[in-house]
């Protein structure tokens, strides 16, 4: 299960992150700022995010409302320390699906995790994109265009992938880097713009080398 944590205590947010990964095998991203978590669900699926009520730069409520207006269908569990009735109903007004009050103990909060993991918020992705007058199969890991294939790398298919699901946003590196390789690897920036080469020239076969767009100084997007 991926879960987004967004938690400015670090001392808190980094051993919820630990603990979340080591008793619960979650993939974690954790955050520390209100933007940083609203732009993080924007870009990327998770299956639940949890957001700390106060975060500088936009608070767990703000962040909760921007991605329910917005259309927003993932599970979200509000994390705090107010625990008046009024703000519990403030909470969940807002969108958000569960509410746990600090301090807590991790076991409740990974059955709280579990619960809403259950309801299976997760979108479905279809098996088959087309983009461009191609077709991108996920479960070959191939393009097809008119009637041929290309056999992609389990990586080149990632980074295409990522791109086409976000299309019409221009995706930076560090993003691109974080959410096909992860922080955690020991990929380098360089690595990414390999790739995208690689990438077009398999495409130059459909004439769609030019379909992953540069943009100078941050990173890549596809249009259409």
């Amino acid at each position: 299960m991926n879960v987004l944590l967004a938690e400015d205590d670090l001392q808190l947010g980094e051993l919820v992150s630990y603990m979340l990964k080591k008793k619960g095998g979650y993939n974690v991203e954790w955050v520390t700022e209100g933007n940083d978590a609203y732009d993080y669900a924007s870009e990327a699926h998770y299956d639940v995010l949890i957001l700390d009520w106060m975060m500088p730069n936009g608070d767990g409520i703000d962040v909760c409302k921007r991605l329910r207006k917005e259309g927003y269908a993932g599970a979200i569990l509000m994390l705090t320390a107010k625990d008046a009735v009024q703000d519990r109903i403030q909470g969940l007004d807002a969108g958000a699906d569960d509410y746990v009050i600090k301090p807590f103990e991790i076991d409740e909060l990974l059955a709280r995790l579990r619960a809403l993991s259950r309801r299976n918020y997760a979108p479905i992705l279809e098996e088959e994109v087309e983009i461009a007058s191609m077709i991108l199969k996920r479960a070959s890991q191939t393009v097809q265009g008119d009637e041929e294939f290309i056999q992609l790398s389990p990586r080149e298919f990632q980074l295409l992938d990522f791109l086409v699901k976000n299309k019409g946003q221009v995706l930076s590196r560090d993003i691109i880097l974080d959410r096909v390789w992860g922080y955690e690897s020991d990929v380098s920036i360089k690595t990414i713009d390999a790739t995208v080469k690689l990438l077009r020239k398999k495409l130059e076969k459909f004439n769609k080398q030019d379909l992953i767009q540069s943009i100078r100084g941050v990173g890549y997007k596809i249009e259409s």
